[in-house]
C-alpha cells in the first residue's frame, strides 16, 4: 500500500530530495484510491503547498508543526506515557512486532516515530494494517486536530492517516481531550522546558528513551 509510504515520507523533514518526488506522490495517492475523496483532496492540497513554498519556509513550517513542543510530537507514545518507564516497555513491544513481520528499523529512529510506523503498515495486508492503526488512531487524530487549530498545513496528512483506521477508531479518546493540554510550543513554555530539562550524557545512541533530536 504505497499511500502509507507517501504519508510516511511527507511527515518527515521536507528535504529538497523529498520535494522532487511530489508528482509521483500525487499520482500514487490519486490512483491507488486507498483514501476517501475528501482526504485525497487534502493530501494533494498539502503537496501543492509544498510545491509552491520556498525550501526554507517549508523547513520552518515543519519545525513549527512538530518540533516546537510535545503536544504535536510525532513520537506516538509521548502522548500516552511521556518519558516514563512504560514508554520504553511499549517501544520494545512495538520493535518486536516490527521484527516479527520482517522490518528491522534503523536504530537511529525510535519505534514509536509515526513515519516509521506508517512504513511498517505499508508492508502489511489492508485488514492487518487497519487493525494495527486502530491502536493509535485516536492519538493521530488528536495531533491532526491540534495542528488544524494552529492552521498548520500538515494537519491534512494526520487526518488522512486517521481516516484509514476502522470506523470509530479515529476520534480523540476521552482521556486525551484536544483542549486539555496547554500549548507547549509558545516561547514561554519552551523556555521553561529548557530550564527544567536535566542534562544527560548517554552513549547508547538510539536506545529506547534516548533523546534523538
Amino acid at each position: 500500500m504505497l499511500t502509507f509510504r507517501v504519508l510516511s515520507a511527507f511527515l518527515r523533514y521536507p528535504t529538497p530530495e523529498l520535494k522532487a518526488q511530489l508528482a509521483e506522490a500525487e499520482h500514487i495517492v490519486c490512483s491507488e484510491g486507498l483514501l476517501g475523496a475528501e482526504h485525497i483532496k487534502g493530501v494533494c492540497a498539502f503537496l501543492d503547498y509544498l510545491r509552491k513554498t520556498p525550501q526554507l519556509d517549508a523547513e520552518s513550517a515543519y519545525l513549527d508543526a512538530f518540533d516546537r513542543g510535545r503536544s504535536s510530537s510525532l513520537y506516538l507514545f509521548e502522548h500516552i506515557h511521556a518519558e516514563s518507564r512504560e514508554r520504553g516497555q511499549a517501544m520494545v513491544k512495538l520493535l518486536l512486532r516490527y521484527r516479527a513481520h520482517g522490518l528491522d528499523p534503523s536504530t537511529r529512529e525510535l519505534p514509536d516515530y509515526l513515519p516509521l510506523f506508517l512504513e511498517f503498515l505499508s508492508t502489511r495486508p489492508p485488514a492487518e494494517a487497519a487493525k494495527h492503526l486502530a491502536e493509535v488512531a485516536d492519538i493521530i487524530a488528536l495531533i491532526g486536530e491540534r495542528l488544524r487549530r494552529r492552521g498548520a498545513p500538515h494537519a491534512a496528512l494526520l487526518e488522512a492517516v486517521a481516516s484509514l483506521a476502522p470506523q470509530g477508531a479515529g476520534a480523540a479518546a476521552p482521556e486525551i481531550e484536544v483542549d486539555s493540554v496547554d500549548r507547549d510550543d509558545t516561547p514561554a513554555a519552551l523556555d521553561a522546558a529548557w530550564e527544567e530539562a536535566p542534562v544527560v550524557f548517554n552513549d547508547a545512541h538510539g536506545a529506547p528513551g534516548a533523546t534523538t533530536r
